[in-house]
């Protein structure tokens, strides 16, 4: 049975491939003036690659659909965010996104050309202090961030989840705090749990609600964009740093029980490993988030492809499309925590291997109970 399906699905698949492909042959057997006119038409028609970019990539506004006015136009329905720029040549400037029309004009000398702004005069030098909807998206997931964590302390200071059962949002925040403390603190960092959970309750909590905010059709993907986890990862890497003692570089430079011939190289791999290992956390969560979004976004756009083929097309793939997307979808939304907590417990495993060899015969004594609550 199983054999009989992965055949008809192959079947399938050969069959769409072979559709598309004779249409493509047809097209280039065209009459030179058909083909010209097949071309322009292509051109102006779906365009998944402008699409995918222009999702994953930053902008001056949130974006979230295109609609046909009753003048044949498409028009944009989207959140437009304020421009602020400084020209040594033309000082501070600042007006709304929405000047621009989508790059469809200039404003005080500026115009906006494939997502950046840049200066109509080439002599003109221009620094862009505009926040982008990454910045934006990424303060408003700190602000949610910080009004979780108080509204939760100040129920907890009330007495609620202290002398009775936690309600609402604290049943959600002290089951994922728990499980940090439990599954990622203790086991990795031990006698020093303690001293590194806040920041890795801060680095899981940050990284999972930008990832769930990410989700939402029409916002930004901040977690895939490579800046946001380079500063994560060097952050990381400062604490692990910060974290390591004189038996930690030791082995770094002199790996004890390694014949004399192979240190040199043993070296160099230990050495370079010190900053492989934050570079692993920024591509690791980077990758798996631009993934996850662009194939969602290549998933819906096959819808547009196989109908600017042909419309009865796009009504077969619709179906198929769709149950994909909704699939991913929700992998995806497991992917938001999964990366929230591989980011947070490979941080844990960095910093506990920084300050490893300490040798604290008392640590039975500074154990933690498993009752201990963390304040």
């Amino acid at each position: 049975m199983a054999s009989n399906s992965i055949k008809s699905l192959l079947v399938a698949v050969f069959s769409t491939f072979l559709l598309v492909s004779s249409y493509s042959v047809n097209a280039q057997h065209e009459e030179p003036k058909a083909a010209e006119e097949h071309a322009s038409e292509k051109k102006e028609g779906f365009n998944a690659k402008e699409v995918i970019f222009e999702h994953i990539l930053d902008a001056h506004e949130f974006h979230f659909v295109n609609y046909k006015g009753s003048d044949g136009e498409l028009h944009p329905v989207s959140i437009p965010l304020p421009v602020l720029l400084y020209s040594p040549q033309n000082g501070f400037s600042g007006f709304m996104s929405s000047a621009f029309e989508h790059g469809h004009k200039e404003v005080n000398g500026y115009k906006l050309e494939e997502g950046k702004i840049i200066p109509t005069d080439g002599n003109v030098k221009v620094y862009d202090l505009s926040p982008t909807r990454n910045v934006v998206q990424m303060l408003l997931a700190l602000a949610f961030l910080v009004w979780l964590m108080i509204s939760v302390a100040k129920t907890y200071a009330n007495g609620q989840g202290v002398t009775s059962a936690p309600k609402g949002k604290q049943n959600l925040v002290e089951v994922l705090v728990a499980f940090v403390r439990d599954e990622v603190a203790r086991p990795n960092l031990r006698h020093k749990a303690n001293k590194y959970l806040p920041y890795l309750l801060t680095v899981f909590f940050f990284i999972l609600i930008n990832n769930i905010i990410g989700l939402v059709p029409g916002t930004a993907n901040v977690t895939g964009n490579i800046a946001f986890t380079v500063v994560l990862g060097l952050i990381s890497f400062v604490v692990i740093l910060a974290s390591s003692n004189s038996h930690y570089w030791g082995h770094i430079f002199n790996p004890p029980g390694v014949p004399g011939f192979v240190k040199p190289i043993l070296v160099l791999v230990e050495f370079l490993s010190v900053f492989i290992k934050p570079f692993a956390l920024i591509i690791r969560l980077f990758a798996n988030m631009v993934a996850g979004h662009i194939i969602i976004i290549c998933l819906i756009s096959l819808i547009f492809i196989f109908a600017q083929i042909k419309p009865a097309l796009g009504f077969v793939a619709s179906p198929v499309s769709i149950a994909f997307t909704v699939f991913i979808y929700f992998i995806e939304i497991l992917v938001a925590f999964l990366q929230a907590f591989i980011f947070t417990v490979l941080t844990a495993v960095f910093i506990g291997q920084a300050f490893e060899g300490e040798h604290h015969h008392e640590d039975e004594h500074h154990a933690l109970p498993e009752d201990a609550v963390i304040v």
